[in-house]
C-alpha cells in the first residue's frame, strides 16, 4: 500500500493546510481547545466557515479563546461545552445533548508523563484521558457522525507511541511499576489503535479515522516534564503550535484523504511503519503494533468492557 503523500511539511502551518477549504454548513469537536494546539486546530476549521464547538474542562479558558477565534476568523459560530474526559458522566453527557450531524471530530486532549493517578474507576489517567475518555466520546457521538456520510475522527497520537505497546493485561499497572513514559505511550499506542478498529467497523456508516504525530511543541501538555518531552529534542525539531496543529487540521479536512483511514501521519504525510527505533528519522515512523488489527479489536473489546464495568 502506497504511503499518502501532500504537498505539505514540516514547517506548514494550521492555516496553510486549511487555505482554500470551504466547510461551511458543517460541524467540528475540537477536544483539548482552550490551551496548545487545540486553539489552532480550532481556529484553522474556524477559518473554513466550520461551525466549531470547543470541548474542554476549563470553561473560563474555552470562551476566552472562542471569543479571540471569532475576532481572528470572522466565524462567530464558535461554542463552548464542558467535557471532562476522566468522567465518564461528562463524556455521556456531552454526547447525550448533541443534536444533528457532526462532521469532524478532533480527539485533541491529553497528558503527558503525569505522576502516579488514578480515577474513581481505578484507571491508569493518562490511558483514561487519553484513549477510554476519547474512545467514549467517539463511540457516543457514532450516530452524529453516521448522519454526516463522510464524517472524520482525529485521533491525535505521538511518537511516544514507540516507548509502549498496549499492555492488555495490565493497562492501569496494578501488577508493574508505574512509569510515567511508559503508561503516556501505552495510551498513544491506544490512540493509533482506535483509528485502526474505528475505521474498520466505521467505514460502511461513512466514518473514517486517522492518526497524527503533530511534532515536538512546547505546550501546557508538557507540564509534568519541565518542557523536555521523552528527551531533549533539537531546536531544528521543534515546531510552533500553528505547525503543530497542521497535520490534524490536514486530517480533518483535505480532499485527499477522502474516505481513507485507519493510517498515522506525521509532518501532514503518512509516515513509514517500523519494527524499531532508530529505522527512520527522529519523531516518525509509527511502530508495526500500533497499526495492527488484532491488537485493534482487542483494545476496542477491552474499552467496552471497562467502560461498562
Amino acid at each position: 500500500m502506497e504511503l499518502i503523500k501532500t504537498p505539505f511539511g514540516f514547517s506548514s502551518t494550521a492555516a496553510e493546510v486549511a487555505a482554500g477549504i470551504d466547510l461551511s454548513g458543517r460541524r467540528a469537536v475540537v477536544t483539548g481547545a482552550a490551551s496548545g494546539l487545540g486553539i489552532e486546530t480550532a481556529r484553522a476549521l474556524a477559518g473554513t466557515g466550520a461551525e466549531v464547538t470547543l470541548a474542554v474542562r476549563d470553561l473560563e479558558a474555552g470562551e476566552r479563546v472562542a471569543k479571540d477565534i471569532r475576532v481572528t476568523t470572522g466565524n462567530t459560530a464558535l461554542h463552548v461545552l464542558p467535557l471532562d474526559l476522566t468522567d465518564p458522566a461528562s463524556v455521556a453527557e456531552f454526547a447525550a445533548a448533541w443534536d444533528g450531524p457532526l462532521h469532524i471530530l478532533v480527539n485533541n486532549a491529553g497528558v503527558m508523563a503525569s505522576p502516579e493517578t488514578y480515577t474513581p474507576e481505578g484507571w491508569e489517567l493518562q490511558f483514561a484521558t487519553n484513549h477510554l475518555g476519547h474512545f467514549a466520546l467517539a463511540t457516543g457521538l457514532h450516530d452524529a457522525l453516521a448522519a454526516d456520510g463522510s464524517a472524520r475522527i482525529v485521533s491525535v497520537s505521538s511518537s511516544g507511541h514507540q516507548l509502549s505497546p498496549v499492555i492488555f493485561d495490565d493497562v492501569n499497572f496494578a501488577f508493574r511499576a508505574y512509569d510515567p513514559w511508559l503508561a503516556y505511550g501505552q495510551s498513544k499506542t491506544a490512540n493509533v489503535l482506535f483509528a485502526v478498529e474505528a475505521t474498520r467497523r466505521w467505514a460502511a456508516d461513512g466514518i473514517t479515522a486517522n492518526a497524527l504525530m503533530p511534532g515536538a511543541i512546547f505546550t501546557n501538555l508538557q507540564r509534568h516534564t519541565d518542557g523536555r518531552g521523552s528527551g531533549s529534542t533539537p531546536s531544528e525539531l521543534m515546531k510552533t503550535p500553528e505547525q503543530g496543529a497542521a497535520t490534524s487540521v490536514l486530517l480533518a479536512t483535505s480532499p485527499q484523504l477522502e474516505g481513507i483511514g485507519g493510517r498515522y501521519f506525521v509532518d501532514c504525510n503518512e509516515t513509514p511503519t517500523i519494527d524499531r527505533r532508530g529505522e527512520v528519522p527522529r519523531l516518525h515512523g509509527v511502530a508495526r503494533y500500533a497499526l495492527d488489527p488484532a491488537n485493534a479489536v482487542r483494545l476496542w473489546d477491552l474499552s467496552e468492557r471497562l467502560l461498562a464495568a
